[in-house]
């Protein structure tokens, strides 16, 4: 006679929520994977974050279905009584199946090769140029190039954390450390844990770190409670100084988008100096080691402190393009408090982002990011094949009753002015002192 089922209900679920004590629900089935969690390629965040949850949209999302054999060693037994999925859920995997069917997720095209290319080409002559060449005007220029080069490298450093784009995995981990620690002085390994925590936890004000921007920007005002980042793992004081400065932040996200680099800077040092478990540490230094060495170099060449400034400055500027392109995708969008809910992935990931209308003869400026729903929906889909998924994404989004959210470039940028101005504004209102009369009557009401 066949073994009964032992079943479990959700409640019982949730409370194997912590480090230690992991079990997630994958199709109604439970994995326990507390030991796994050491070892994740993705990070301890993203099971840290579905902790006693039904995880598998975001399993379907993120794993190639080769992983679903390496899932079932974690298998503990126990299937989820109240298992339900959603119509929308339903529908997402079929897309996902389809999708999967067709090719697409192999199916890369030049893109990679195109990239690469023209970053190479773009540091070439910017070191050409400020090595042989002279004249102010034109160093400004190669500074220049050299964002652009950033913002290219960028891209590269972002579809490789997603997915395989070389050949082998030892490739495309030598391309993600040229790219990003080399070339950009960004550790991937810090862009992956921190990119992987905000693709599963979206627009969680608490747990989504790309809208934990305190003091300089809020864009909501729950986060005026002074909210704990479960990224950071630290209160983001909403004090004196933060009621100041996000009280103006609508003027000044344009000029801190200038300087957003440097942040990046000190988080990767802050990681890779940590205690968090790093995968390739020694190599990741390396990477960001060589960076301070060429670049410092290279401004070193350069005759004059005004040159130099001017360089820097310029290369600064130019990419803090990118740094506006990854705000306004989500800055404008639905926001929340608490822990993704699991079983809600594709109605979390259309509220909480923003498309980007452009041609395709645009495609590369946005690197992908123009398809922000698809991407969040299909993460390990090349970029160059979002375009061509879109129509079937705002179809279902149609059918479900779920925004599909498009605004062309200058749009997202109005949107997101306007939501930082009326989060400013109601900043604004908690520096102001009651009136004196409303003092005055509480006083003499309730003593």
């Amino acid at each position: 006679m066949a073994e009964s089922k032992k079943y479990i209900t959700s409640e019982e679920l949730q409370t194997h929520n912590e480090a230690g004590d992991l079990w997630i629900s994958i199709q109604g089935k439970i994995y326990d994977v507390s030991e796994w969690i050491k070892t994740h390629p993705g990070g301890d965040l993203p099971l840290l974050n579905l902790a006693g949850k039904d995880a598998t949209d975001a399993f379907v999302a993120y794993h190639p279905g080769k992983a679903w054999n390496f899932l079932e060693q974690f298998f503990n037994g126990f299937y989820l009584q109240d298992h339900r999925v959603s119509e929308a859920s339903k529908d997402y995997r079929k897309l996902v199946y389809e999708f999967t069917k067709m090719g697409l997720f192999e199916k890369k095209g030049h893109t990679v090769f195109a990239t690469m290319s023209a970053i190479a080409a773009l540091f070439a002559l910017s070191i050409y140029g400020v090595v042989f060449c002279d004249g102010m005007l034109l160093h400004t220029v190669c500074g220049a190039l050299m964002g652009v080069m950033w913002i290219q490298s960028g891209w590269m450093g972002h579809d490789s954390g997603h997915y395989q784009i070389m050949l082998t995995p030892n490739v495309n981990r030598f391309v993600q450390i040229l790219s990003g620690n080399v070339l950009a002085g960004i550790s991937i390994a810090w862009w992956k844990r921190n990119h992987n925590a905000h693709h599963i936890a979206v627009n969680s004000l608490d747990h989504d770190p790309d809208l934990q921007h305190m003091p300089f920007f809020a864009v909501s005002s729950k986060l005026f409670n002074s909210i704990t980042s479960f990224y950071y793992g630290r209160k983001m004081q909403f004090d004196k100084a933060s009621r100041f400065l996000i009280s103006n932040q609508h003027w000044t996200f344009y000029p801190v988008m200038c300087f957003a680099r440097l942040n990046l800077f000190a988080q990767s040092f802050m990681l890779l100096l940590s205690k968090t478990p790093v995968p390739n540490r020694g190599l990741e230094l390396l990477g960001l080691l060589v960076f301070w060495i060429w670049y410092p170099l290279l401004v070193s060449c350069l005759p004059s402190w005004s040159e130099r400034v001017l360089f820097v400055a310029a290369s600064f500027v130019v990419t803090s393009i990118q740094h506006v392109q990854f705000c306004l995708n989500h800055f404008s969008s639905s926001v929340y408090v608490g822990k993704p809910k699991g079983n809600d992935w594709f109605e979390k990931q259309t509220n909480g982002s923003l498309d980007i209308s452009c041609p395709s003869w645009m495609d590369w400026f946005h690197g992908g990011l123009q398809f922000q729903i698809e991407h969040h929906l299909f993460p390990r889909l090349p970029r160059g094949q979002l375009r061509s998924i879109s129509p079937f994404v705002r179809e279902l989004c149609k059918k479900h009753g779920l925004p599909y959210n498009c605004a062309t470039f200058l749009g997202a940028n109005v949107l997101t002015v306007r939501t930082l101005r009326d989060a400013a504004m109601q900043a604004r209102d908690f520096t102001k002192p009651l009136p004196k009369n409303l003092v005055w009557e509480a006083v003499n009401t309730h003593g």
